[in-house]
């Protein structure tokens, strides 16, 4: 009855994410629609060389590493010390408003929260501007100088995310015995020093697990809330390889074999990444994926 209840999550994976990746023969080939994948001409790796030595390359790739470094560091911190802030506080009502709040804008869907933000940082209007107006400081154009585009993305995304993400470290503090917390008490342990020896040990499998998962994410930038940000003014900071590939594949050249090959070299680079912080962390910490 197990594996029946999981039939359905199999055939959808077999079908929506092993199926495609056949698709990935396409990076070795001229690919024309009307010739199909078989008949088009084959030309090895030479899309690959096309994106290495092309112009936009070392840009797209500091872009996309850029944001992702930026966003490891701030997101992987502070939904831990959210959830450690949570799981102290005593009152269960003032608690479970405190979730409810942190993680109801998970809900959001991205067009919406762009679209939030482009309202509260336009500069006519806008509501960010307007307090800053107030307290006689002049308005600053969020959207339209390139050098904000980055603080506003992780910022964002950290806004929408940090309640959901701290759910998980909660749950596995719930599940700390109660009673090593009333023996250090006992012992004269401070609230901080039971936080860092008793909860921190116990979260450090789950930290390390999402950590090497993240690692292995690196170079996978969310495609459609860069591309719903992305202005004229701010695309020098805010083209990144997902960006670009869908920008070859279906806007200018509409070479689907380049952005295919764009898109591969991704995905590898991702694997390579997730092999590599698991190899180190298992060395390291001895906690690791596989």
């Amino acid at each position: 009855m197990l594996y029946l209840i999981l039939l359905p999550s199999l055939i959808y994976l077999a079908i929506f994410c092993y199926a495609p990746m056949f698709g990935v023969i396409i990076a070795f080939k001229d690919y024309v629609p009307a010739l199909g994948i078989f008949k088009s001409p084959t030309v090895g790796f030479e899309k690959f060389a096309m994106f290495f030595s092309s112009y936009y390359f070392k840009d797209i790739l500091i872009n996309t590493l850029a944001l992702s470094i930026i966003s490891l560091i701030v997101n992987t911190p502070l939904p831990i010390i959210l959830a450690l802030l949570i799981n102290e506080v005593q009152n269960n009502k003032f608690k479970r408003f405190v979730q409810t709040i942190s993680y109801a804008p998970y809900f959001i869907s991205l067009v919406v929260l762009v679209g939030m933000f482009n309202m509260f940082l336009k500069t006519d209007g806008g509501l960010v501007n307007h307090l800053l107006e107030s307290i006689g400081l002049s308005g600053i154009d969020f959207l339209g100088d390139s050098k904000y585009f980055r603080g506003i993305y992780v910022f964002s995304g950290l806004w929408q995310g940090i309640g959901w993400w701290s759910i998980i470290y909660v749950g596995a503090l719930s599940n700390v015995d109660k009673s090593l917390h009333e023996a250090a008490a006992i012992d004269g342990a401070s609230r901080l020093q039971r936080i860092r020896y008793i909860n921190l040990p116990h979260l450090k499998p789950l930290i390390t697990i999402t950590f090497i998962m993240a690692v292995g994410s690196l170079m996978s930038v969310g495609f459609e809330k860069v591309y719903l940000m992305q202005t004229a003014s701010n695309r020098e900071v805010s083209e990144i390889i997902a960006t670009y590939s869908y920008l070859v594949s279906f806007e200018t050249t509409k070479d689907f074999g380049f952005g295919t090959a764009v898109g591969l070299f991704n995905s590898v680079v991702n694997t390579i990444l997730l092999i590599i912080a698991n190899f180190v962390s298992k060395k390291i910490n001895n906690e690791s994926l596989f």
